[in-house]
C-alpha cells in the first residue's frame, strides 16, 4: 500500500501514525529499544535530580502538543 503523503490533509496524517502506532505497539515485547534510550533516560533522570528538567503535568503536556501541531 501506497499512501500519498503530499495530498492527505493534517488530520489523515496524524490518524495514519496514531494507526500505525496502534498496530506496532500490540507486539511491544518485540519492539527492542536501541541502546541509546537507555543513555537518553539516565541523562533525563539526572536532570530531573539536579533541577534542572522542565517537568510537565501530562494533561499540560498534551495540550502544548495539542497547540504546536496546530
Amino acid at each position: 500500500m501506497n499512501l500519498d503523503i503530499g495530498q492527505m490533509t493534517r488530520q489523515q496524517k496524524l490518524q495514519a501514525m496514531h494507526d500505525l502506532w496502534e498496530d506496532l505497539v500490540k507486539d511491544d515485547e518485540a519492539v527492542e529499544s536501541p541502546a541509546w534510550h537507555a543513555d537518553a533516560l539516565k541523562e533525563t533522570a539526572a536532570r530531573v535530580q539536579a533541577g534542572t528538567e522542565l517537568v510537565w503535568d501530562w494533561e499540560a503536556a498534551k495540550r502544548e502538543l495539542k497547540n504546536r501541531a496546530r
